[in-house]
């Protein structure tokens, strides 16, 4: 039996320890720490199968920075991979550091690696990330790094995704911050609804963007085109839909019936915030029950907006949010929750 298979990986505390890239050598200890950490349930296979890891990283499709101590053991790793449309930007996550090495701020080191050393050597030009709201430690990281708070998930993971570490009772929400690597200035159209709430969010985002308010109409007889994507063990449907055409309320009808069918209980819509006619998308999902989440910069190239709707009462009393900013923007969020349902 290897290591990466019993769950109990020890490495001698206190040594001296680096981040840097993700070598082949590494994927055992990886997976280890991950199966250490979190236990064999992590929903992500590619970070429990040194195989599947060392292939993403081949691929870079996963792109992996990672501490090791000056003897080559792996005591943590972080990742950037592909959750949004646009291929130019990646997530920040996958991470986990081993609780002997904790004390070094080692999760903030190998996330910055990400941001400064892995995404200009790989032409990604944003890079975004998903503190949880279940405890302040990453929203912590990610402010001491200068992301910035753009969005709220309402309900995003199980409360199963942290049963090793007995840090949820309930569904855990997250947040969506953003650090730019690359400028791209563009014309943003706000929904007239969420006018006030996308000036405060964009208001303090470091980026040029010129905000125009969305009065027109979508096209006559023109189509919606909606991709949706389903997380089985989260329990939650994505639909990124890059055209919201005539029929966007037909659509999004069946797409939500689809879903539920799949057992979800939380729907996230990505819209495109470069459409003229966005403001009158929103429209038709507030009408449906779904309620405002943020700004999603980069999502399409052009920026998104976050939109969210929840099969059930949202844990709003259990959310641990730690910095004003995001306190504002999940206050407007739960506002929008109780006009729209």
């Amino acid at each position: 039996m290897s290591m990466s298979d019993k769950g109990d990986y020890q490495v001698e505390p206190g040594q001296e320890v680096e981040v840097d890239f993700f070598r082949p050598e590494d994927a055992e200890g990886a997976a280890s720490c991950f199966l250490t950490v979190y236990g064999k349930n992590y929903p992500v296979r590619t970070y429990i199968d040194p195989d599947q890891l060392a292939e993403a990283n081949e691929g870079k499709t996963v792109i992996s920075s990672v501490a090791r101590t000056v003897g080559g053991q792996v005591v943590g790793h972080n990742a950037l991979f592909s959750s949004a449309p646009c291929p130019k930007i990646r997530e920040s996550g996958a991470g986990v550091v081993l609780p002997s090495y904790r004390a070094q701020g080692l999760f903030e080191k190998m996330a910055d690696h990400g941001v400064k050393m892995a995404a200009p050597q790989y032409g990604i030009e944003l890079v975004y990330g998903e503190p949880v709201c279940n405890h302040p430690f990453s929203q912590e990281m990610c402010h001491s790094l200068g992301w910035v708070t753009m969005a709220l998930e309402v309900d995003l993971m199980p409360a199963a995704a942290y049963s090793k570490g007995k840090s949820a009772t309930g569904r855990v929400a997250t947040l969506l911050d953003f650090v730019p690597v690359t400028s791209r200035p563009h014309t943003v159209y706000l929904p007239r609804v969420y006018e006030e709430e996308l000036h405060f969010i964009y208001g303090g985002y470091n980026e040029e963007r010129q905000l125009v308010i969305s009065n027109e109409a979508p096209p006559s007889s023109s189509r919606s085109s909606v991709k949706t994507e389903f997380f089985e063990f989260a329990q939650v449907a994505r639909m990124a839909i890059r055209e919201a055409g005539e029929d966007l309320g037909e659509v999004i009808a069946k797409e939500e019936s689809a879903a539920e069918s799949q057992g979800c209980d939380v729907l996230q819509a990505w819209l495109n915030l470069a459409s003229p006619h966005v403001g009158a998308a929103v429209e038709i999902l507030r009408q449906a029950g779904w309620f405002f989440g943020g700004a999603l910069p980069r999502w399409f190239d052009d920026d998104g907006l976050l939109m969210q709707k929840i099969l059930h009462t949202p844990s709003w009393d259990s959310m641990v949010i730690f910095f004003d900013r995001a306190k504002r923007i999940a206050d407007m969020v739960r506002k929008d929750w109780e006009r729209t349902q």
